[in-house]
């Protein structure tokens, strides 16, 4: 793989139509893998970041609200785009209830494609960053001491020294100490910081 690659995986039983789109995205950076059939995609599927799946809603052996279920179900998540030329609300309203990105009618024009591609990519990579950092913090917090991770829960609460003084039964100087600690083997700039970081746990 391509460091720094950004991947899209395509399912679509319109032979024309996928190499069309495969083309066009290809033109525009992107790592592509286009499957002709759902199951053979669920075969062959493994998971990268950042990505995004384009696949129909109506194939021969599986529907793309069904593709969508499957892959919920092996804890598989990334932006689905679903394309139709003739789908029901009942299938529009499932797909996005199970968090479709979008959804775009057949015919639809490269420009719009690719704009709605390029979106969800950035979702994807957003939600990808996001899941890291929380990873690193979680990993951070282990490095605190039994105290300090006290001082960390309280500070989250919004506890100001006083009130961290009276909580702890130490001195003001010793709160100062440990709070500096916590704010130091966190990579933190502000009690801001903490407390988002704490909120995002």
């Amino acid at each position: 793989m391509k460091p720094n690659a950004q991947h899209v995986f395509i399912v679509e039983d319109d032979d024309d139509l996928r190499s069309v789109l495969e083309r066009a995205l290809v033109f525009w950076g992107y790592t592509v893998f286009s499957y002709s059939d759902p199951d053979h995609f669920l075969r062959e599927f493994q998971p990268l970041v950042p990505a995004v799946l384009v696949t129909d809603m109506r194939m021969p052996n599986k529907t793309g609200v069904q593709l969508q279920a499957e892959l919920m179900e092996k804890g598989h998540k990334m932006p689905m785009i679903f394309i139709s030329g003739e789908s029901s609300d009942e299938q529009i309203v499932k797909a996005f209830k199970n968090g479709a990105f979008d959804f775009l009618l057949k015919p639809f024009s490269r420009e719009v494609f690719l704009s709605v591609v390029a979106k969800a990519m950035e979702a994807d990579t957003v939600a990808m960053q996001g899941l890291m950092r929380k990873t690193q913090l979680t990993e951070a917090l282990k490095t605190l001491s039994p105290r300090e991770l006290q001082v960390f829960n309280l500070l989250a609460k919004g506890y100001g020294n006083k009130e961290l003084v009276n909580e702890l039964g130490i001195s003001l100087s010793t709160v100062k100490e440990y709070k500096s600690e916590v704010m130091y083997k966190l990579r933190l700039r502000s009690l801001a910081e903490l407390i988002s970081m704490a909120n995002g746990l």
